[in-house]
């Protein structure tokens, strides 16, 4: 059976995430443990005990999901379990580098943190938001032209059929929230973030985070990504560390994402780290597809049976 481990963003957190696993293998007690010594400062604690709007604001949320997702993959290789495939929904792709040995983990913390503070500074708070536009059938795309009236407004998450999210100025996020409703979309909902991710008005973060970008050492993956900007398999490190740069202001093509796994042979997905979000969308984009999670001892157990049948 070919496996895809996919890799949860911004969104997935929880106070309590990664707790159980800490407990229970030494493996993921020694993640956190290094996520500590690297941030200086108790990361471990946020995510296991909260509160929850210190874990909520962006510079920690990032690294905080990197850990635990990193902790679950540590975890099942641990038990003997690797994917022949990687991809990850924005902050998720550094997850998914790390597992694929392209990324240090003490590095890959450090450019999330980064990351997460160089997005939080690119708009200033108030100025920008996102909305996710669900079951409209017609073009997002045209939406946003028509809602822009010069200002940013395009698509930031292309998540499923089902769903797109889009990012930018707030009045143009508004207007074209109101056009969405007004040509038949299910709903069209402002989303509690604190920055407008992937378009744009994010050009300040993407000029500062590529700076550290091209100071990381990276390898070339040992197993395949499937990156976010293009939906390509990529095996270089010169094409990944690119992909990152991009990613910033350009558009999750998370659907295109998990059709190109598919297409590569895919048979199972594993969402690795908090929440179930991405198996929901892989489910929406190809309700044919098999996809478990591992969070805890419970879908951990759940996992390794499953791929040792």
């Amino acid at each position: 059976m070919k496996t895809a481990f996919i890799f949860p963003g911004q969104g997935s957190q929880y106070p309590g995430m990664g707790r159980e696993l800490a407990q229970n293998f030494a493996g993921a007690r020694a993640v956190f443990e290094e996520a500590d010594e690297a941030l200086g400062f108790k990361l471990s604690q946020l995510c296991f005990e909260g509160p929850a709007e210190e874990l909520q604001r962006t510079a920690n949320t990032q690294p905080a999901i990197l850990a635990v997702s990193v902790a679950a993959a540590t975890v099942l290789r641990e038990q003997g379990l690797k994917p022949d495939f990687v991809a990850g929904h924005s902050l998720g792709e550094y997850s998914a580098l790390v597992t694929a040995g392209t990324l240090r983990f003490a590095d890959a913390l450090r450019l999330v943190r980064q990351r997460g503070q160089y997005m939080q500074k690119a708009v200033p708070v108030g100025q920008g938001a996102m909305a996710a536009i669900l079951g409209f059938s017609g073009s997002v795309e045209d939406i946003c032209r028509e809602a822009a009236q010069g200002e940013v407004v395009s698509p930031a998450n292309l998540n499923s059929p089902a769903q797109v999210v889009i990012a930018g100025a707030a009045a143009a996020v508004g207007r074209a929230v109101q056009l969405a409703k007004q040509r038949g979309a299910k709903r069209a909902i402002l989303l509690n973030v604190s920055a407008p991710f992937h378009c744009a008005l994010m050009k300040p973060a993407q000029e500062r985070l590529s700076v550290h970008l091209d100071a990381a050492a990276m390898q070339d993956p040992q197993v395949p990504l499937v990156n976010n900007v293009g939906a390509e398999v990529v095996t270089s490190a010169s094409v990944v560390r690119e992909g990152l740069k991009q990613q910033v202001t350009s558009p999750v093509r998370w659907e295109e994402s998990v059709r190109r796994l598919r297409q590569e042979g895919m048979d199972l997905f594993v969402e690795v780290g908090p929440g179930k979000v991405l198996c929901g969308l892989v489910r929406q984009i190809d309700p044919t597809a098999e996809c478990l999670r591992v969070e805890d001892c419970a879908t951990l157990q759940e996992v390794t049976a499953r791929l040792r049948q």
